[in-house]
């Protein structure tokens, strides 16, 4: 029987694990910036139309092997797992949000394709895949269940609604059930907590980030780290993004991020991380207001942030209510 994984970039360690004939990882950071067009989403499926390698390609982060040919490794996914007779298609996507997030759309693309989710399994992961051994892996018992119709039409109706030019119908959608999906509930409730609060203006991850620099964290390393948060929603080099969002607008809350950040390429990993690592932490005045809910980091500071396929400005700034969990609009 040959066997496929699709996972997230989480499940990279999969390929050693011996659990398949080939794993495939999506790379796609679906949490920050602004989404990939529905045709780049496509090619990334689809034929890889340069030779020269020059465009993302679903092949370029799967390890070499005979299971298929260097040539066919340019066919569409589809194509490749009919030609190659695949037997059995196991999806490997963990709890946190870009993971669910990336099985929302793959699911969503697959949908359409009856011949290949007839062979789809879901494995319940509910641990951290990135932080698991590979020879644990091999041998570990994660729960299997079959895809339905009513699923994939779960995961096209969230993948719809982070889409969307507003987060309204993500907000609607914690209303529903989720059936097998039963991680993409708890992951849109975090990716709401990243909304602009109604009284910081900050979301989740921004003020666990003032949070702990004023408990004395004042060094990236440490607020880089994985699991030194609480909270599982942006890689370490997003969570740099936010710090700068946080110190260089008209009225920082964070003092003592090398100001190199703000004029550095952003491609320049290398000079970047040296900043990052020189930097030494603390919270202003008016980060400490913030952090207390007496002023709203908003109304200081000019706000442009991608959240799903909604643009948050000043003028057009969703916010996100925790405790009653209430959307507010403009």
């Amino acid at each position: 029987m040959k066997r496929m994984i699709l996972t997230s970039s989480s499940g990279v360690g999969l390929a050693h694990a011996g659990r398949a004939d080939m794993v495939v990882p999506f790379i796609y950071r679906f949490v920050s910036g602004p989404l990939p067009s529905a045709a780049h989403l496509d090619r990334y499926l689809g034929w890889r139309e340069s030779k020269f390698y020059d465009e993302v390609h679903w092949s370029n982060f799967v390890r070499r092997s005979p299971f298929v040919s260097d040539e066919d490794r340019a066919r569409p996914l589809l194509q490749v797992i009919e030609i190659y007779g695949v037997d059995l298609v196991e999806l490997w996507f963990d709890p946190e949000p870009n993971s669910q997030l990336q099985l929302s759309w793959l699911l969503d693309s697959l949908r359409s394709e009856p011949s290949i989710t007839e062979n789809l399994r879901l494995r319940r992961v509910d641990f951290d895949l990135r932080e698991a051994d590979p020879s644990e892996l091999r041998h570990r018992d994660v729960p299997q269940v079959d895809i339905a119709e009513s699923d994939l039409e779960i995961a096209s109706m969230v993948w719809e609604a982070y889409r969307a030019p507003t987060p309204e119908l993500c907000a609607g959608l914690l209303g529903r059930q989720f059936g097998k999906l039963c991680f993409l509930k708890p992951a849109m409730e975090d990716l709401l907590a990243e909304l602009p609060s109604p009284v910081t203006g900050l979301g989740a991850t921004e003020m666990r980030l003032l949070e702990r620099i004023a408990g004395g964290h004042d060094r990236t390393d440490a607020l880089f780290r994985p699991g030194a948060l609480g909270i599982r929603v942006f890689d370490p080099w997003e969570l740099g993004a936010l710090l700068e969002r946080l110190a260089f607008g008209p009225a920082p809350a964070i003092a003592g991020l090398d100001g190199k950040l703000a004029t550095l390429d952003p491609d320049n990993a290398r000079s970047r991380n040296a900043a990052f690592r020189r930097s030494r932490l603390s919270l202003t005045e008016f980060g400490e207001a913030v952090l207390a809910g007496r002023e709203d980091f908003c109304r200081h500071n000019p706000i442009k942030r991608w959240w799903g396929g909604t643009l948050l400005t000043n003028e057009r700034l969703w916010r996100w209510d925790r405790e009653s969990r209430l959307l507010i609009g403009p």
